[in-house]
């Protein structure tokens, strides 16, 4: 008897080795961006991709606001194109920080993306910053 799980048989060692690596090249998790910034080892820039309304009502500690559609040039020239971006948006639902990863891409930076966005913060049981009325709903804006 074959379960749903391994009908569709697993891609042999070399391959998942590869698969699962590659996407760490492209992504970060909560926890990850939590112990930098609790060691004091941050070397990217953490980026709230949500609108400055999300933002001001929560944040993940540490992080600056931009906006996805202000992801320009312009507004990044102060960034030398060796800075690493970790971007996230609201959460799993949202493909805000898709989008932001996407732009900072295409303008020659090195990005990653931090999995789960805030809904990943808080479940890992993180606090945000300026979270009087983090848990009034706000749309991405993203």
């Amino acid at each position: 008897m074959t379960s749903l799980v391994s009908e569709i048989p697993a891609a042999p060692s070399a391959i998942a080795l590869m698969h699962f690596s590659n996407r760490l090249t492209f992504e970060t998790d909560c926890s990850d961006v939590f112990s930098s910034h609790e060691a004091g080892e941050v070397d990217f820039v953490l980026v709230d991709v949500r609108g400055p309304l999300a933002f001001e009502r929560g944040h993940v500690p540490g992080a600056i606001n931009i906006p996805t559609r202000l992801l320009t040039a312009e507004r990044l020239a102060d960034y030398p194109k060796y800075t690493l971006f970790v971007v996230y948006c609201a959460g799993p639902h949202c493909n805000g920080a898709n989008k932001a990863a996407v732009k900072l891409a295409a303008l020659g930076y090195p990005v990653k993306e931090m999995i789960g966005g805030v809904t990943g913060w808080l479940d890992e049981g993180f606090e945000l910053s300026a979270a009087s009325v983090a848990n009034t709903p706000v749309a991405c804006e993203c």
